[in-house]
């Protein structure tokens, strides 16, 4: 059995489909296998996985772990329908505050690779949804963002106005404020090094992009 690997436009940002055997039974599928993966380059060392259960309108998100405790994701959905979202936050990358969205479910069997430098949230988009993820870094609290869910300078097409959200996400910060806390930034090419003015002043001139 084998992946396909689909890059996005956001670069490390990549859509994983393992093969699926189907007969009258039912369906088997690898979910991680670490040599396929390493054939396409994704050599993470996963350490932690995680496993939520939402439902129908529940937004997750944007949460991110800086760099005292990086952090890249392997998303799936095991049950339902989810929006997920990987957003730019490397200061410096050229799609710095894009964004791209991929539904997640187990019809399609797809997964989506966020890596270091990107916020990651979803979206409920069934009655009920269930979303398992592997991490390659321990949960921190101390190290972890959240950014606003809404915020206009990102602008993330989420499909409902009025999610409900936790006490947490409701007060992510702003990308306004992300620039103006140092221990946040990711600069592309060299994480964790802070960037130069032009992209904090520029950023809000780039255009948000998502499918």
């Amino acid at each position: 059995m084998g992946i396909r690997v689909t890059k996005t436009n956001l670069d490390g940002v990549l859509v994983i489909e393992p093969d699926v055997f189907c007969d009258a039974r039912g369906f088997f599928l690898e979910s991680y296998n670490k040599r396929e993966f390493a054939a396409w380059g994704i050599t993470h060392e996963f350490v932690q996985d995680n496993h939520s259960r939402s439902v129908h309108k529940v937004l997750r998100g944007l949460h991110f772990q800086d760099m005292s405790a990086p952090q890249t994701k392997l998303v799936r959905c095991t049950l339902g329908r989810i929006l997920d979202v990987a957003v730019d936050l490397r200061v410096g990358s050229p799609t710095f505050a894009q964004w791209v969205g991929i539904e997640l479910s187990p019809d399609n069997a797809r997964q989506l690779l966020v890596p270091v430098g990107f916020a990651h949230g979803f979206a409920v988009l069934s009655e009920v949804a269930e979303v398992q993820y592997k991490c390659d870094a321990y949960y921190a609290p101390a190290a972890e963002g959240v950014v606003l869910w809404n915020d206009p300078d990102i602008g993330i097409r989420w499909p409902f106005d009025d999610p409900i959200l936790s006490k947490r996400d409701q007060a992510g910060m702003s990308l306004k404020d992300y620039l103006a806390a140092p221990r946040f930034f990711y600069t592309a090419g060299a994480e964790g090094r802070r960037s130069d003015q032009s992209t904090r002043d520029n950023y809000g001139q780039r255009s948000s992009i998502g499918e």
